[in-house]
């Protein structure tokens, strides 16, 4: 029976491009030649650290960051900005966490949403993806397409197409 898998996935290599592009960026920009401004990431926990003295430079750095991974073709719906908190030493930092996988509820909007479409498909939630399987290729196509011009939280892609 044909399927197709709903994931949300990143690119780790291109998010590790955009990083160290960003790095670079920092340390020869002249507004922040003297300054403590670091970016790490902490590919465990899928966030980006970044710290620096006011916010005029957490703003730069953040949006560095952002220009770079969108010039690079990630997706910045993945990219979820927290609170800037202070971090010690008259220093301020700020986390990015990267959204990866499918959270349940998220998962579960995209079956309400393909289940009110009434396309002939079934869709199926597994760990953190979505199976949609139908007997028609043509269906699965078109729920494809329905679900593209849908604005999700997180960025979808479609892959493990069977048929």
């Amino acid at each position: 029976m044909p399927s197709f898998d709903i994931v949300s996935e990143l690119d780790m290599q291109e998010v590790d491009n955009a990083i160290n592009q960003a790095r670079k960026e920092v340390e020869g920009r002249y507004d922040f030649k003297g300054s403590s401004a670091e970016i790490k990431w902490d590919k465990d926990k899928n966030e980006i650290i970044f710290q620096a003295e006011d916010e005029y430079k957490m703003g730069a750095i953040s949006s560095i960051i952002l220009n770079k991974a969108g010039k690079r073709g990630i997706d910045l719906k993945a990219f979820k900005l927290e609170q800037i908190e202070p971090a010690g030493g008259k220093t301020l930092r700020q986390k990015i966490k990267l959204q990866q996988g499918l959270e349940k509820e998220v998962a579960k909007d995209i079956v309400k949403y393909i289940k009110d479409s009434k396309l002939k498909v079934q869709p199926q939630i597994m760990d953190d993806k979505v199976r949609v399987t139908s007997k028609s290729i043509d269906e699965l196509q078109e729920t494809m397409s329905s679900l593209r011009s849908q604005n999700f939280p997180v960025p979808l892609q479609y892959n493990n197409m069977r048929s």
